[in-house]
């Protein structure tokens, strides 16, 4: 298994053909980590879809549903830490792919043994550690392939696959559901986008390269100079990456926070929307797979806007659009938490969806730029530790207690709470960056 992750190396490509191979390579890859993260998502959100329906088949509460959610986030998280890591020195692609693959196997055993409560919760930790394989890969992919310059932009498509494949699953089931039938609502929400995603798992294989200098490319120019010259990527080991270039950076820690407190607001508002909205404001089930829709789909025009206003119009600074996001982010959870009518709620979700994902991608472009090619995995892993070991968890466990105890405008307080204490973290990163010379050239 370890010799089927591990990096080949291969035959070094004539200079005659370096550019177009390069140019080949790189936009396959992005192909590919777009595809295949996209994909990560439908087999992540269609448990999140599915709460409404356990809820009711397993007469459970909304603290153990907050549970459940807790346990795939948190095991998520500590997979993303390590996994990320490790995949610094693995292969991209089979990394990548064997993560999707084992994450459908899952959601097919969902469907086979989603009737005890107990054994749905060792599936979902199970799920949460292999969909730690997915977003090392890509963010490596990124950070080799692309040049700093164009990188705000290219990762703002790139983290619209999840938006993409977050959308996409509600009208896939709802498809389903409709050849299927609601008492066969299992293999719909499980069944269905697992096949998907095991056709996508081998793709990635025909599709995702390594790094260029392991497809007999040299690698980018700005990568050639390292943050120590005098020490080579090669003899470093995972933990020496991890402790060095990471784990005693402040900037990596800055990102970390800020991912934190903007996964509570994420989770906070997705992970409870389906329950909300049926529940609290009386949506129908059709309305609130469309609410749902709009959530994630509202994002994609943002993040691309975001991404090209840090490049273009702040010169390289991720944070000042990050911190107006997040200012604006505070009216859209009153409205959203306070109105009425289905036209209004639906219009505050999307909203807060276009906006949330904004510093979220944009502190992932931070990531990348904070420390050297080598360690962004590493960094990576770090970011996504913190932000579902403690953010997934304060925006479903502590937000599903909070509602069980004291209501739903509980809930609402400790979003609020979060988003404040996020543009501080903003403010902190952005003046890390500046002293870090984090400006592109003209």
């Amino acid at each position: 298994m370890f010799h089927f992750l591990k990096p080949r190396q291969k035959d070094t490509v004539p200079t005659q053909d370096v550019e177009r191979v390069f140019k080949k390579f790189k936009w396959l890859s992005f192909i590919g980590v777009f595809i295949g993260y996209a994909t990560f998502y439908i087999v992540r959100n269609n448990f999140s879809l599915s709460t409404p329906k356990l809820e009711h088949s397993l007469n459970i509460s909304k603290t153990e549903i907050g549970f459940l959610c807790s346990c795939l986030l948190i095991s998520y998280g500590l997979s993303k830490g390590i996994m990320s890591s490790l995949s610094d020195k693995a292969d991209p692609k089979r990394f990548m792919a064997l993560g999707l693959f084992l994450c459908s196997v899952i959601s097919i055993l969902l469907f086979l043994f989603g009737h005890s409560y107990l054994i749905i919760a060792f599936l979902i930790i199970l799920l949460g550690i292999f969909q730690g394989m997915g977003v090392g890969p890509a963010f490596i992919t990124i950070s080799n392939w692309f040049e700093k310059r164009n990188r705000g932009f290219i990762t703002a498509i790139w983290n619209s696959s999840h938006n993409i494949g977050g959308g996409v699953v509600s009208p896939l089931i709802g498809f389903m559901l409709a050849i299927v039938g609601q008492k066969n609502w299992r293999f719909a929400y499980y069944v269905f986008p697992g096949l998907i995603a095991l056709v996508v798992s081998f793709l990635l294989l025909f599709l995702v390269k390594g790094k260029p200098e392991n497809e007999g490319l040299p690698p980018l120019k700005e990568h050639q100079i390292s943050f120590d010259d005098n020490v080579s990527y090669e003899t470093l080991s995972s933990k020496d990456i991890l402790v060095k270039y990471v784990l005693k950076n402040k900037g990596a820690w800055y990102v970390a926070f800020i991912d934190t407190f903007v996964y509570m607001i994420r989770f906070g508002i997705i992970t409870w929307l389906p329950i909300f909205l049926l529940e609290v404001k009386g949506f129908s089930n059709a309305q609130m797979m469309f609410a749902f829709l709009v959530f994630e789909w509202a994002a994609i025009p943002s993040t691309i806007f975001a991404g090209i206003i840090s490049d273009k119009f702040f010169k390289g600074y991720r944070m000042p659009p990050a911190i107006i996001a997040l200012s604006l982010i505070i009216f859209c959870l009153i409205g959203y938490w306070n109105s009425t009518s289905v036209f209004s709620i639906t219009l505050f979700a999307a909203a807060a969806g276009c906006l949330i994902y904004i510093p979220q991608f944009l502190t992932s472009v931070q990531t990348m730029e904070v420390v050297p090619s080598f360690a962004v995995g590493s960094a990576v892993g770090l970011r996504g530790f913190m932000s579902y070991i403690f953010g997934s968890t304060l925006g479903t466990c502590l937000l599903g207690a909070a509602v069980d105890h004291w209501g739903w405008n509980a809930g609402l307080f400790l979003l609020l709470g979060a988003a404040v204490i996020c543009v501080i973290f903003c403010l902190l990163s952005h003046l890390n960056i500046k002293s870090m010379g984090g400006k592109l050239d003209d």
